[in-house]
């Protein structure tokens, strides 16, 4: 048995990683990322910068991109639950506008792995998440691009939780699909 699973999505190129975990009464170990088992599977990325962040329920942060230094990344749980989803913006790609959405927790260690060309985001749907994410360029912060998180030609289900969400100023300013005068 392989250490991963990478199952295909709905969209071309943005994976779902199942590490395999070895687990005993101690507790259990994995790999979550190995270079040549990525690269056997395809995914050919050199990654240069991981990134970790802490948020409460109903934290929804992005839906974010890099324009002239878009960035591929493989993004995880490590305590907590979040709705995470990928929406291509590629030109010329059958699958531009959609999205893929994905429960991400530390129970199930399920990883998404999402190239360079899409808008990234998440809803945390339990107490309190730490997110980790390998993003195979540097972050750029005068490069930055956004989506509107409830565009409705993109029509994100995201999951119902109890009470508000919350979201950064400068999100609630990302201009919806047809307004995004941008693809990759």
């Amino acid at each position: 048995m392989g250490k991963f699973n990478f199952i295909k999505t709905d969209i071309k190129d943005v994976y779902i990683i199942e590490p395999t975990v070895f687990g005993d009464e101690r507790g259990y170990f994995m790999e979550t990322y190995s270079e040549s088992d990525f690269k056997e599977a395809g995914l050919n990325y050199t990654f240069v910068q991981d990134n970790q962040s802490s948020s409460k329920k109903g934290v929804l942060r992005g839906l974010h991109f890099q324009k002239n230094h878009p960035q591929a990344k493989l993004v995880r749980v490590l305590s907590g639950e979040v709705f995470d989803v990928a929406v291509d913006l590629r030109a010329g790609s059958p699958t531009y506008g959609k999205w893929v959405g994905a429960l991400l927790s530390a129970e199930n260690k399920r990883q998404l792995m999402i190239p360079r060309g899409f808008a990234h985001g998440f809803l945390v749907v339990s107490d309190k998440a730490e997110f980790a994410y390998k993003c195979d360029e540097f972050y750029h912060p005068e490069d930055e691009g956004g989506l509107i998180y409830n565009d409705e030609d993109v029509a994100i289900e995201w999951p119902k939780i109890d009470g508000e969400l919350t979201f950064s100023e400068k999100d609630l300013k990302h201009p919806t699909l047809k307004n995004l005068n941008f693809k990759f």
